[in-house]
């Protein structure tokens, strides 16, 4: 027989729910294997309203930057990953993360999703709650953006600001411990070490990559969950294990480009591989400033910090090769980053 889809009842597993004593005595294990807890039915509509979340995420498309970079038998390429559900990347992984709770029966009503976020995964997760009703708790450093308090609160979530100081480290270090003291109560969606996290980009990210630009040689972007990196990484490697892969960190501890870690000082998420990458290069973030600006002026875009720091990683790479095709990611446009680009540009 084949195996149940999720959110479907198979005949013969029907029938083994009922006592049935047919031919295929593995059939009420393929359908405990899939339907070990059925609370996701408890939501009303779920099913229809995750495929319509879905259809709003990936997809995204690809530009370049002729006006900065030109070299022979070179080109670089950009994914503009703001342009789908909640405006950043992070609606890849938080909408694999909470698809999945729901499938396992995780997240059901009665629970809050609680993780820690520097700011853009608590803003998918937002967005996604208020479209399944699932109530969320976040824990966001003091310093994040003021956009980006203003638009969780405006989506109903409950933030706990944790230190400055201990940056997402300490967000995470919080949420556990919440998570820890009230079980019941908190589904801890943990994205730093969530597998759904990098799946979400080896199953979407890099497929579309491969898609879009079969040919690509070289794959550059920063590290913050590292979930982009490693699930990328990982669909591309397995299609061609030539194409390089590059990861970027910022050069300090302290640093301008939100959602990036700087591994050595900090808590390096269990999801990361650290020999996955071919290279790792330091981008500083007086570099990340001052491509921002120079985007601005020349191709008429407003980056994010983080979004101009992997363009400077992949134009980079781009100066030092002599053929072939770099692909990077632009976790999010400046929206988020008001009073930032208001000096930046001014």
């Amino acid at each position: 027989m084949s195996a149940c889809r999720r959110g479907e009842y198979s005949y013969i597993a029907i029938h083994k729910r009922n006592n049935y004593k047919g031919p295929d005595s593995g059939a009420l294990f393929i359908f405990n294997m899939f339907y070990q807890n059925t609370k996701s039915i408890a939501f009303p509509g779920v099913k229809e309203k995750l495929a319509s979340l879905q259809a709003r995420i990936g997809n995204t498309p690809l530009i370049s930057f002729p006006n900065i970079f030109r070299k022979d038998q070179v080109m670089v390429y950009a994914k503009q990953e703001w342009k789908q559900l909640s405006g950043s990347v992070k609606a890849r992984a938080a909408f694999a993360i909470v698809r999945d709770a729901l499938e396992r029966g995780q997240l059901h009503p009665g629970k809050i999703l609680l993780d820690a976020t520097s700011g853009n995964t608590g803003i998918a997760y937002a967005h996604i709650g208020k479209f399944l009703g699932i109530p969320m708790t976040l824990c966001l450093p003091e310093n994040a953006s003021a956009e980006r308090i203003e638009i969780l609160r405006s989506l109903d979530v409950k933030l706990i600001l944790t230190s400055r100081f201990e940056g997402t480290d300490g967000a995470q270090e919080t949420a556990r411990a919440l998570a820890e003291n009230k079980p019941d109560q908190y589904f801890y969606a943990d994205q730093y070490k969530n597998e759904n996290n990098w799946k979400a980009h080896y199953e979407g990210t890099g497929v579309e990559i491969l898609r879009q630009l079969p040919g690509i040689t070289h794959f550059v972007t920063g590290l913050g969950t590292t979930g982009s990196f490693i699930g990328t990484g990982r669909r591309l490697k397995k299609k061609d294990p030539a194409i390089r892969l590059i990861s970027l960190q910022p050069d300090n501890p302290l640093h301008g480009m939100e959602g990036w870690k700087h591994l050595e000082t900090a808590v390096v998420p269990q999801i990361y591989d650290p020999w996955l990458a071919d290279e790792n290069l330091e981008i500083s973030t007086e570099e990340a400033y001052e491509m921002i600006k120079t985007v601005h002026d020349k191709e008429g875009l407003i980056l994010s910090p983080s979004s101009a720091a992997n363009l400077v990683g992949a134009l980079r790479v781009a100066s030092q090769i002599e053929k072939g095709i770099v692909v990077t990611l632009l976790p999010d446009n400046a929206d988020k980053y008001g009073e930032l680009i208001k000096k930046l540009l001014k």
